[in-house]
This record gives structure tokens, sequence and C-alpha cells, in this order.
């Protein structure tokens, strides 16, 4: 059986995320990190399962942390050692980013940022490469950018519409 073709809501829907999307994942001004964590001290001890908690610098990142009352805007699954490609190869992230989905990134893109380690507890080697495994699977997957609609509710919570088609919404 074929995909269902979207519906032209649908696509609508997604190029306006998408442009919400890009606005958002601009970089804020003058956004910089207080204490930037030690580059070398995190590839150091860094270990695959590991979550890397980032202050980000995108404006989606001041909303993040307003909403969750917390310093950390970001977070991205440390898997390890993959093929080389790149100078840090053996330091590779996997995220999901806003506009973006579910993609790996390099260390090095947080060389600069404030960061902290959230190392799993009583965690086998085996459930480990299964968390990471799992994520590496997600590789590609998009992000749904319908939840930017749900985002905006935050920041209007009385929508410019007559009251009568405010509960529907």
């Amino acid at each position: 059986m074929p995909p269902a073709k979207p519906s032209f809501g649908d696509t609508l829907l997604d190029r306006i995320g998408a442009r919400l999307a890009r606005g958002l994942n601009a970089p804020s001004a003058g956004y910089a990190p207080f204490t930037p964590s030690d580059f070398d001290t995190l590839c150091r001890v860094l270990r695959p399962g590991d979550v890397l908690l980032v202050e980000g610098r995108a404006r989606i990142s001041s909303a993040i942390k307003y909403l969750t009352q917390s310093t950390w805007s970001h977070a991205a699954l440390y898997v390890g050692a993959q093929p080389a490609e790149a100078p840090d190869a053996a330091h590779h992230l996997v995220e999901v980013n806003l506009g973006e989905g579910c993609v790996t990134a390099p260390l090095s893109k947080y060389e600069n940022a404030n960061t902290r380690i959230c190392r799993p507890v009583g965690l086998s080697a085996d459930e480990r490469r299964a968390v990471t495994g799992f994520m590496m699977d997600r590789i590609g997957l998009n992000y749904d950018l319908r939840n930017i609609f749900d985002l905006a509710r935050y920041f209007l919570p009385t929508p410019p519409v007559p009251v009568r088609w405010r509960r529907r919404m």
C-alpha cells in the first residue's frame, strides 16, 4: 500500500513549522558561556551512554531554560567511537535538533559551551550498548515541527482569537 499523500493543511503546517524552527534556531545576541567546560577533560572522561547537557545559545534555548527552570536547554547522547571521518571522530554525539531531526554531531560542536555530564548509574556494558544502538538506529528521523505550535501556546496563553473559539484550540 503506497504512503498516503499529505494534505495541503499538513504541508502548510510543516512549512510554517520549518520557518519558525529557522528563526528559533538562530543564535541569541550577546550570548557567552559563563564557564565553558575544559574540552580536553570532557573528551577524556566521557563514556558511551553518557548524556551531555548543554547550555544552548539559540533563541529556543532561552525559552527552554525559562520553561524548565534549568541551566540546560539541550541534551545529547555520547555514543563514542565511530568510523574515522573527522579529526575528532572518536567523539560522537547523537542529538535531536529542532528542524534537523535525529543527527550525529562531533563533540567539538560544544567545545566552547557550558556542559555537564549525566552518567547513568548501574547500567552494564551491554545495556549501554543497547541504549547507544537504539539512538544510532534513529538517526535520520525527522523532528515533528508541529510541536512548535504547542510551545507557542506558552508564550501566547490568550491567543488573539475570539473567546468562543479558544476552548476548541
